[in-house]
């Protein structure tokens, strides 16, 4: 039987992001992954992107993925723009006007993913299990067993599921979760503008939802809009001239017309969130623990603060030899994580439901407080280094300085 310090179940992007955090660590760590990942060059486009912070940039700088992400793969954003489709309140968010250098960067998951990958790879400190799927879990006193497809038997201090909202191992667990449908659909898309994006996220709130273009190379942006469930089969059946049409209208042709799209994709948003993040030996991470509302971009960040949060108290308790798998050293990380999570979910739930909406008062209000926050600096600047995840507690990993960066 394989012995590992930790076995990380689930390779996406919050989980290679844990493993190489681990590895980094100098934990022995093994990676249980369903689907072996393409080579970024040779998987498809994906209309999904996300819209990395600054925090998450600081991750990946940390592990030393951050150079075959980026520049051919990230686009940086420098502005934000969010205004409601109701009225005229309007907000603009200037980098300029907190020193840095952009807000955030938009990124396909298929050029992270690779990354990460390649570190793994070459990464002596950690085992491969791919393709290969979990089928049974066996808790003991002093270790995890993980039991594979294959009938590989694999054991560790500490087992880390980061197998998506839908999680098969946190599901083997029984592992309770809370949540909600929002009735809303996420419609995702590429699409191509007659005016440039000019290196700025803009988001318009509409009644069904937000409808959110982020830039790209080559102006072309990455469309995310929710609209009511019923609405996202018919937006999906028109065909490009319909769908460019309605898009362009839905978007006020802030950016002029819409003359070219990639394929579309929708799926149903429902929140949840475990009731506990940690049991003995047991931690969940990313959208195992938490599925949040997209209208901000926040999900995938939450998940990679998770990952750095629990290597860094994992790091801590095998360097004061204690037992990185007992519940007073994984609740340290739940204390750490969950509420941060939960105040984030709360705060997007809050204005998804103040915003979608056609209610007249509200409106008036929303209006108002979009002008507000427009015209104080005082308001705009902590809401925008708190959008770039640079506030609360963060862990060591997303808050290495650029000296410390550049001269390692």
């Amino acid at each position: 039987m394989q012995h590992s310090d930790v076995i990380v179940v689930g390779g996406g992007i919050v989980g290679a992001t844990a493993a190489n955090a681990f590895a980094q660590s100098g934990l022995q760590v093994t990676l249980v992954e369903a689907r072996e990942p393409l080579p970024a060059a040779q998987a498809k486009p994906d209309p999904r992107v996300f819209a990395i912070t600054r925090a998450s940039e600081r991750i990946f700088r940390s592990l030393g993925v951050w150079d075959e992400i980026a520049p051919q793969h990230a686009c940086a954003f420098t502005d934000m723009e969010v205004w409601d489709a109701g009225g005229d309140g309007l907000t603009h968010f200037d980098c300029a006007e907190i020193g840095e250098s952009c807000l955030g960067h938009i990124v396909e998951p298929r050029f992270i993913q690779a990354a990460l990958w390649q570190a793994l790879r070459a990464s002596d400190s950690v085992r491969l299990h791919c393709p290969a799927r979990a089928t049974e879990v066996v808790s003991q006193d002093d270790s995890v067993r993980l039991i594979l497809e294959s009938g590989d038997a694999l054991s560790a201090d500490l087992l880390v599921a980061a197998d998506g909202a839908r999680s098969p191992l946190r599901t083997m667990l029984g592992m309770e979760t809370h949540g909600h449908d929002y009735r809303q659909s996420s419609l995702v898309a590429l699409v191509k503008t007659t005016e440039s994006h000019c290196n700025t996220a803009w988001q318009r709130f509409l009644p069904g939802g937000p409808l959110a273009f982020l830039p790209m190379q080559d102006n072309w942006c990455s469309i995310v809009w929710t609209v009511p469930s019923a609405d996202s089969e018919r937006l999906l059946a028109l065909d490009k001239a319909g769908f460019h049409r309605e898009l362009a209208d839905a978007f006020d042709h802030r950016l002029g017309d819409v003359i070219d799209s990639g394929e579309r994709e929708a799926w149903p948003l429902r929140r949840l969130h475990a009731v506990h993040y940690v049991q003995p030996r047991v931690a969940l991470i990313g959208d195992a623990a938490h599925a949040i509302h997209p209208l901000a971009g926040q999900g995938v960040n939450l998940g990679l603060l998770d990952a750095a949060a629990l290597a860094e108290v994992v790091a801590a308790a095998k360097q004061h030899d204690r037992d990185p798998g007992s519940l007073q050293v994984l609740r340290r990380y739940e204390r750490w994580r969950r509420g941060d999570n939960l105040l984030m979910m709360m705060a997007m739930d809050g204005i998804n439901q103040a915003f979608s909406n056609t209610r007249s008062p509200l409106g008036r209000l929303r209006n108002l407080g979009l002008s507000l926050v427009n015209r104080s600096g005082a308001a705009r600047r902590p809401f925008m280094r708190h959008a770039m995840g640079l506030g609360g507690d963060l862990p060591a990993l997303a808050s290495v300085t650029e000296e410390v960066r550049s001269s390692s």
